[in-house]
């Protein structure tokens, strides 16, 4: 297991490995480490998650034909990602619905009360 972790941190780090021999410029050539960055970058919105699965699924493309556990694994750790982006949008939801109740309460209690201490002075 820390083989292929260790081999996933060497490919992601390294520029595409079958084009080594292509005297191609550093430049011209998408690393898998700055393919995973737009990855993950699209991934920060819900709506872009489609096209951050697009980029994944070539990347892990392109990772399963030089090392098939390292792919795997990195897939699994995407899974990861993208259900826990899911789960903190759905929990900040949550927080805001909870926050907007919490301040109505507060705006209906003063009202409460307001209207309280009017009876109080008309009687």
């Amino acid at each position: 297991m820390r083989t292929a972790a260790r081999t996933i941190v060497y490919i992601l780090h390294s520029p595409n490995p079958l084009e080594d021999d292509l005297d191609m410029p550093q430049s011209a050539t998408v690393t898998p480490l700055s393919q995973l960055q737009a990855c993950i970058a699209q991934a920060q919105n819900l709506s872009h998650h489609s096209d951050a699965n697009e980029t994944f699924a070539e990347l892990r493309d392109r990772l399963a034909s030089e090392n098939p556990q390292a792919a795997e694994l990195l897939e699994t750790l995407w899974k990861e990602l993208l259900s826990a982006r899911r789960s903190a949008l759905f929990w900040q939801q949550i927080c805001d619905v909870e926050r907007d109740l919490a301040e109505q309460m507060a705006a209906n209690h003063v009202q409460l009360q307001q209207n309280y201490l009017r009876l109080m002075q008309e009687q």
